[in-house]
């Protein structure tokens, strides 16, 4: 009887494998003058992936990463796909109680830590009843295991786990809230699209040399990250972003592709040592995570690099490019979608809009989430379908495609900052702010601001007859709020517009502080 073909399911980690065998002594990664070997690289993956099988974990498990940028944080990650387990990197930058509320709602199974982060959570360790393994990087506690003890007496071999497409790949949360959280689910099969799909658009190949800036777990460091390694070629990594490193890094290791978002831009330009670094080796420089202001846009084109890709996009799952040879004729538009995407502007009632008549931004491609983690209301907010019967995401963006299909962005429908590169939810700060004794209501919204783009700016109506001290209001919200969440500053209002429902009109206290924008 002839034997049949399996058909042939491109996963990630089996791409990770394949270079570890045929590149075994070329570089992976660098980070801190640490160099991890392909064949290195590859061998962690699999003792970590085989030390949580060991230790219990079951394939479809979640998993909890909070770390720093470092090889030992990247192997993690991969270790844990390879294990058949999903991927939940969280950031290091929130509290306690938000990383704590974060683990829960993704019921993780095992959570790995580092040093700055990891010793805030073990007096929490009894309020997380779904964790079975906790694994420490570089700290000591009880019931946590060292990494190396965790790791090191695992065998190198690819564990027997068969990875569909349609298994979880990651949950990467949007925000860190007071609220429940939002948890983008992403299958194997957006994330390899993922891959590939902006390997092709910016040209990763096997002789890239990629240098990531920001945070590992951040989604939009993994448009750096994940291509160049699906590619075969070299990550470097700083373990935190400054600027002289940067342009040392740069000139010492030709970097050929970096990610930044606009404020590393703005402090790169700003650097007097700019003028004396050599860059040409950087053949693609990415922007994203928040809108590239003009003036920054022209400087990078001039005293950085020409090869400018300006991305919009959201984590939910799109994507668009304007590429290096477009901004001359569409420098005001944030380009095409990327390949395997499409992109449709709606009205109000669900159709298509005319070209340049502004409209919600809605999206469908390869790359999408599979769900809100444990929302299925907010998962079916999500849709519009098309005249095909695909089920597009909306993205609360409002933007409009010109006759030549290309996407401005115009204002956002949400109320979402954008500051540094990080989202930052006005809601999660006016929850906290409302339990100031000072503060009889409270809205937040973003204004500009010359290093991060904007920033958050809280706007109170104190209790009747109250002289509260704004200074100390924002510094008690500050001390309870997340880094990427402080607020700039407080500012006294005696009412604020509202609509016929209550709802404050956020637009009417933007719009003073954006008018010469």
């Amino acid at each position: 009887m002839l034997g049949s073909l399996d058909q042939p399911r491109v996963n990630i980690s089996d791409v990770l494998a394949v270079h570890g065998r045929h590149k075994a002594q070329r570089p992976a990664v660098v980070c801190a003058g640490e160099t991890r070997s392909w064949g290195a690289f590859d061998a962690n993956i699999s003792r970590i992936a085989n030390a949580l099988i060991a230790g219990g974990a079951q394939k479809g498990d979640r998993v909890a990463i909070v770390m720093g940028n470092s090889a030992e944080m990247l192997e993690t990650v991969f270790g844990v796909i390879r294990a058949g387990c999903c991927a939940v990197p969280l950031s290091g930058m929130l509290t306690v109680d938000q990383l704590v509320q974060l683990i829960g709602d993704s019921q993780a199974s095992a959570l790995f830590a580092s040093s700055e982060f990891g010793p805030r959570l073990v007096p929490r360790r009894s309020e997380l009843d779904t964790l079975k393994q906790c694994v420490a990087m570089g700290f000591d506690a009880e019931g946590w295991t060292p990494l190396a003890a965790f790791r090191d007496d695992q065998p190198a071999t690819r564990p027997q786990i068969t990875i569909t497409p349609e298994d979880d790949f990651n949950i990467i949360y949007s925000s860190g809230t007071t609220g429940l959280p939002k948890g983008i689910v992403q299958t194997h099969a957006a994330r390899t699209h993922f891959a590939f799909s902006n390997a092709i658009e910016m040209g990763y190949d096997s002789a890239a040399r990629a240098l990531s800036t920001t945070p590992l777990y951040s989604n939009g460091t993994w448009l750096t990250m994940l291509p160049c390694l699906f590619a075969g070629g070299t990550l470097h990594v700083m373990p935190s972003f400054d600027v002289g490193d940067f342009l040392a890094t740069v000139e010492r290791e030709q970097i050929t592709h970096t990610f930044m978002v606009p404020a590393q831009y703005i402090m790169v330009l700003g650097d007097p040592r700019l003028e004396e670094a050599d860059l040409t080796s950087l053949r693609t420089v990415l922007s994203a995570g928040s809108p590239l202001r003009a003036d920054t846009k022209r400087g990078v084109l001039e005293r950085i690099s020409k090869g400018l890709f300006e991305l919009y996009g959201f984590s939910e799952g799109f994507a668009s490019l304007l590429k290096p040879h477009e901004h001359e004729a569409k420098f005001n538009s944030v380009g095409t979608p990327v390949l395997g995407f499409e992109v449709a502007i709606i009205d109000e009632e669900g159709n298509r809009c005319a070209p340049n008549t502004p409209g919600e931004i809605a999206a469908y491609g390869a790359g999408m989430l599979r769900e809100y983690n444990r929302r299925p209301d907010l998962t079916a907010e999500l849709v519009w379908t098309d005249e095909l019967g695909r089920t597009f995401i909306r993205s609360g963006d409002i933007g409009a495609l010109d006759e030549d299909g290309y996407l401005r962005i115009i204002d956002r429908k949400k109320d979402m900052i954008v500051s540094g590169g990080f989202n930052v939810f006005p809601t999660d700060i006016e929850a906290v702010l409302g339990e100031n004794p000072d503060v009889e209501d409270v809205t937040v919204i973003g204004i500009p601001h010359d290093k991060w783009g904007e920033t958050a700016l809280a706007l109170v109506i104190p209790p009747k007859g109250a002289r509260p001290d704004l200074d100390a209001i924002r510094d008690w919200a500050n001390d309870r709020l997340a880094k990427h969440q402080r607020v700039h500053a407080v500012e006294l209002r005696d009412e604020f517009p509202r609509n016929a429902l209550g709802k404050v009109i956020k637009r009417t206290l933007r719009d003073p502080y954006w008018a010469d924008q």
